[in-house]
């Protein structure tokens, strides 16, 4: 986003060029504004503060070449600069490539990595590997995974490979993920997938939920029973749509919650997961195939659950050669 410098002070005005054409409008500000936190960039688009060619916009709208995008003034308070990554996350994002060329960075994601900073975490997986590679004058995310969710992600280091694998999502064609999930119960050899539109809410707390509901976006999640024990399941899902929470939340629906998954386990399957000895949330994005942006090549990545996962796995009786 080097084309876009600007003063936080004072209101902007920024013309979309050919590079940002089909972004989002909340992941442009985020790359465009550096460093300032991201609940203050979802705020200004909320409050109606961002206008796209002088209308009000929501966080989803896709921008277009010539579109005039105004940022208001902030207020910034003083921030501590990103921390150091340690010696040990070096070592471990550096054996957590999958696959790297000229355009892209292929990642298997530790469990507990948030994938950027903010909501109290400084540092990110995409911060660090800025840290770690400061000669690299372009390094985004192409998409996120939650910070309990393990597994294969996609960092660009071009626009055209951002814009064309994020359009390749938008599009819904041309990505396939498949991930793993621990699930609670015998989840039944017939449901092949999952349809039923999802809807996002918050609670009183002010905490971000995800639910089934008429109301809702359409989703569909594509499963695959692959394993089961006495007390789990062990399933692929593979989301056709890209809706948030959608296999933790399609999972609830059937009534086999995620072990692990204490925002959507019940109560009765956070007392099995504490007998159990499950602490974290057991999904895993496993693979990813997709038809490379630059070289046209039909890309398969896949990485393999760590050590905990399959030792659980093991426990459970969920055992599965993939």
């Amino acid at each position: 986003m080097s084309n876009h410098e600007i003063d936080t002070g004072k209101v902007s005005l920024l013309t979309v060029t050919a590079d940002n054409d089909g972004q989002r409008i909340d992941n442009f500000l985020i790359s465009v504004l550096k460093g300032v936190p991201k609940t203050l960039v979802y705020r200004i688009i909320r409050k109606g503060e961002v206008r796209v060619n002088k209308g009000r916009v929501k966080a989803d709208t896709r921008l277009a070449v010539g579109d005039v995008v105004r940022v208001p003034p902030l207020r910034i308070a003083e921030r501590d600069e990103t921390p150091e990554v340690s010696p040990l996350l070096q070592d471990i994002l550096q054996n957590a490539i999958l696959h790297e060329d000229d355009g892209l960075l292929v990642v298997n994601k530790p469990h507990g990595l948030a994938v950027h900073g903010g909501s109290g975490v400084s540092l990110g997986l995409i911060e660090a590997l800025r840290k770690m590679r400061p000669d690299h004058r372009f390094l985004e995310l192409v998409h996120r995974l939650d910070r309990d969710t393990s597994g294969v992600i996609m960092i660009a280091k071009k626009r055209s490979v951002l814009t064309a694998l994020q359009r390749m999502l938008a599009n819904k064609s041309g990505i396939s993920k498949k991930y793993l999930a621990m699930v609670h119960g015998q989840w039944p050899a017939s449901i092949t997938e999952v349809r039923e539109p999802l809807l996002r809410f918050e609670r009183q707390s002010g905490e971000r939920m995800v639910m089934v509901s008429p109301e809702g976006k359409t989703s569909l999640t594509k499963t695959a029973l692959k394993a089961q024990g006495a007390n789990y399941s062990l399933i692929e899902a593979e989301p056709i749509t890209g809706r948030t929470h959608q296999i933790r939340v399609h999972c609830q629906y059937q009534g086999c919650s995620i072990a692990g998954d204490v925002k959507y386990c019940d109560r009765s399957q956070q007392e099995i997961d504490k007998r159990q000895g499950v602490k974290r949330l057991f999904l895993h994005a496993w693979q990813l195939s997709f038809r490379h942006p630059d070289t046209g090549e039909r890309l398969q990545v896949s990485a393999l659950p760590d050590k905990e996962f399959s030792s659980m796995l093991k426990k459970a009786g969920c055992e599965f050669a993939l």
